[in-house]
């Protein structure tokens, strides 16, 4: 089993950080986006975006085992 590659990895630690180490730099602000709390809709959204960061990452890892 081969070591996974440092780029999806990588991609794959943007998510964490996105979710927890932004927080600091929004949570004094209070405005609403699409109807929820600017917290909420950025949390949310970082739940849909986890999901892409992930495929993107396993796309990268698939490529390197077959070349």
């Amino acid at each position: 089993m081969q070591r996974p590659s440092l780029l999806a990895v990588a991609i794959g630690v943007i998510p964490f950080i996105g979710m927890c180490f932004s927080v600091p730099l929004w949570d004094h602000v209070s405005p609403m986006v699409f109807g929820l709390p600017f917290n909420l809709f950025w949390l949310l959204l970082w739940i849909v975006l986890s999901s892409g960061c992930m495929a993107l990452a396993n796309y990268i890892e698939e490529r390197r085992k077959k070349g």
